[in-house]
C-alpha cells in the first residue's frame, strides 16, 4: 500500500510517498481503509522535531483518520466490517496511508450525514469545543470574544455559540480569514493583526453590547488585550496560547484575581480534567464526540 513516511525530522519535505507492506490486525485491533486523515498543529510540530512526545523513526505519521473498517483481527466484532468509522490512533502515529491499524476499542461511528472527510476534522476538536461550551453557559444575551476565529477549533466555537443565539465577534488575520470567519456566523470579525483591533472591536459593538465571554486559544498580548474588553460578570475561558510556542507551558496572561473578584468574572481553564469533570459521566470524552458527530451530521 501507499503509504507517507518520514525517516527524519524536518520541514515538509521530510514526508514522502512510499510503498509499505499492508497491516495486519492484532487482537482487538481492525484495518480501516483510509478516507480522510487530521493534520493539526501538533502534526506538524512532531514533523518537525519541536513537540513531544516524539515518534520513532522511520514512522507514518497520522494520528486521526475515517474510513471504512475492512478487516478484522481476533476478539474484534464481525459486524464492524464495512462500516464508516472515524478514530484518533492516540500516539500510535500510522493514518497517512492508505490503510491504517485501529484498536477497535478506539473506533467512532460516523453516522449518515456526515461525510468522511469532515468526521475526521471533527475528531478531538469537535468534542473539545462541546466541552469548552459546557463552561459558558450561552445565551442569547451573551457576545462572544474568539481569538482565532478562522481556526478549526476557533470555526467550531464561532457556529457553536452563534447557534446558541449569541452575537460572536471573531478575530482572525487578514481579509481572506475574517471573511471565513464571518462565514461561519460571526456577527462581526476583525483582522487583529492590526494594533488598533481592540477600538475596532469596541466600535463595532457599540457602548450598548460589552463583550461578556472570551474563548481565548491564542495567550499572551492578545489574552491580556481580550481580557481588557471583557464586562463586569463576564466569563473567561482559555483553552491554550498558541503565540507562545510549543514549549509554554501556560497562557502567558492571567488577570489579576482581585480584579477578577471585584468585577465579579470568573477565569476557568476548560480542557484536560477540568472539562472531563464538567461534562461527567464514565466516558465524558466519547459522549462529547458522539455529540459532536450528531451535532454536524443533523447541520448544526
Amino acid at each position: 500500500m501507499l503509504a507517507v513516511r518520514m525517516r527524519r525530522f524536518g520541514p515538509p519535505d521530510v514526508l514522502v510517498p512510499e510503498e509499505v507492506p499492508d497491516p495486519v490486525p492484532g487482537p482487538g485491533e481492525v484495518v480501516v481503509d483510509v478516507r480522510a486523515a487530521g493534520v493539526h498543529l501538533v502534526d506538524t510540530r512532531l514533523r518537525a522535531g519541536a513537540g513531544g512526545p516524539l515518534p520513532k523513526l522511520p514512522t507514518v505519521p497520522g494520528r486521526e483518520v475515517a474510513g471504512v473498517v475492512s478487516g478484522l483481527g481476533e476478539g474484534t466484532d464481525p459486524a464492524l466490517r464495512g462500516t464508516r468509522v472515524a478514530a484518533h490512533l492516540g500516539n500510535a502515529p500510522g493514518g497517512y496511508a492508505t490503510r491504517a491499524l485501529v484498536p477497535a476499542a478506539n473506533l467512532l461511528p460516523v453516522p449518515d450525514g456526515l461525510g468522511l472527510a469532515a468526521a475526521v476534522a471533527l475528531v478531538g476538536t469537535g468534542r473539545t469545543a462541546l466541552g469548552i461550551l459546557n463552561f459558558a453557559s450561552l445565551s442569547a444575551a451573551d457576545t462572544v470574544l474568539v481569538p482565532a476565529a478562522a481556526g478549526g477549533l476557533g470555526i467550531l466555537l464561532t457556529q457553536y455559540a452563534s447557534g446558541a443565539g449569541a452575537t460572536v465577534v471573531g478575530l482572525a488575520g487578514g481579509p481572506a480569514k475574517t471573511r471565513l470567519v464571518r462565514e461561519n456566523g460571526a456577527a462581526h470579525a476583525v483582522d487583529y493583526t492590526r494594533p488598533d483591533w481592540p477600538a475596532r472591536v469596541r466600535e463595532a459593538l457599540g457602548s450598548e453590547r460589552p463583550v461578556t465571554v472570551v474563548f481565548d486559544g491564542v495567550g499572551g498580548e492578545v489574552a491580556r488585550e481580550a481580557y481588557g474588553l471583557l464586562a463586569d460578570g463576564g466569563r473567561y475561558l482559555v483553552h491554550g496560547w498558541s503565540s507562545l510556542g510549543a514549549e509554554a507551558t501556560g497562557p502567558g496572561f492571567v488577570p489579576d484575581k482581585a480584579e477578577l473578584r471585584a468585577r465579579a468574572q470568573s477565569y476557568e481553564r476548560t480542557v484536560g480534567p477540568a472539562m472531563a469533570a464538567r461534562e461527567g459521566g464514565p466516558d465524558p470524552l466519547g459522549a462529547l464526540q458522539r455529540r459532536a458527530f450528531a451535532e454536524a451530521a443533523a447541520g448544526r
